[in-house]
C-alpha cells in the first residue's frame, strides 16, 4: 500500500503537508552577507593564486629586480587603515542605534583619496622607469595594485547605496545597518588584501 501511494504521489502539485519552513534558529545570517561571504572567498583565491605566482616567479627566476618603495605608497597604506576604521566605528554607531553618516562619509572620501593617491604611485614608478614590460615584479606590482584598486572602486558601488539608504530618515533600520555591516566587512578584506600585496614586495 505504502508503495502504491509512492507511485500515484504528484510531487509538482503544492499541498500543505508538503510546505517547509526554510527558516531556522539556529542559522540567522542574512542571505546578503552569506553571498559577500562568498564572493569574498572567490576573490581571496584569486589573489592567494596571484601571490603564489609572484612567490614562484621570484623562485625560479633570476631576472627579478625589486622596486622601490616610494613615501606616497605608505602614505596611501594608512589612508586606506583610516578607511577601514571609519567604516568599523560607522558600523558600530548604527549597531548602537545612534547617527553613524558622517565618518560612513568620510570613510568613502578617504577611499577615493586613496584610489588617486595609488594613481599617483603609479605614474611616479613609471616616470622612474618601472614600467610594467620593463620587469617581471613591475607587471606583477601593476597587476595585483590594480585588481585591488578595481574592487575598491566596486566596493563604492555598494558604498554610495547604503549611503543613499542612510540619507533616508523613514528607511528600514535593519536594511542601514545590515549595508553599513556589509561595507565594514569588504573593506577590512581589502585592507588584509593591501597588506599582504605590500609585505609581499617589501620583503623582496
Amino acid at each position: 500500500m505504502g508503495i502504491f501511494r509512492r507511485l500515484t504521489e504528484k510531487p509538482w502539485v503544492e499541498t500543505d503537508e508538503r510546505v517547509e519552513s526554510l527558516h531556522t534558529k539556529s542559522f540567522r545570517t542574512h542571505d546578503r552577507k552569506v553571498a559577500l561571504y562568498v564572493f569574498l572567498c572567490v576573490v581571496g583565491s584569486v589573489f592567494f593564486l596571484l601571490f603564489a605566482a609572484t612567490h614562484m616567479r621570484i623562485a625560479l627566476a633570476t631576472d627579478w629586480v625589486p622596486m622601490p618603495e616610494p613615501f606616497l605608497l605608505w602614505v596611501n597604506s594608512i589612508v586606506l587603515v583610516a578607511v577601514s576604521m571609519a567604516l568599523e566605528y560607522s558600523r558600530r554607531l548604527v549597531n548602537s542605534k545612534r547617527d553613524g553618516m558622517l565618518v560612513f562619509l568620510i570613510g568613502g572620501v578617504l577611499t577615493v583619496v586613496f584610489l588617486v593617491l595609488q594613481i599617483v604611485v603609479w605614474w611616479q614608478l613609471i616616470e622612474l622607469g618601472y614600467a610594467a614590460q620593463r620587469n617581471p615584479s613591475n607587471a606583477f606590482f601593476y597587476v595585483l595594485t590594480a585588481l585591488h584598486a578595481a574592487h575598491l572602486f566596486g566596493g563604492l558601488i555598494a558604498w554610495c547605496r547604503a549611503l543613499w539608504r542612510m540619507r533616508d530618515r523613514e528607511g528600514d533600520y535593519a536594511h542601514i545597518r545590515l549595508s553599513v555591516e556589509l561595507c565594514a566587512i569588504y573593506w577590512h578584506f581589502l585592507l588584509l588584501v593591501w597588506v599582504v600585496i605590500l609585505a609581499l614586495f617589501v620583503s623582496t
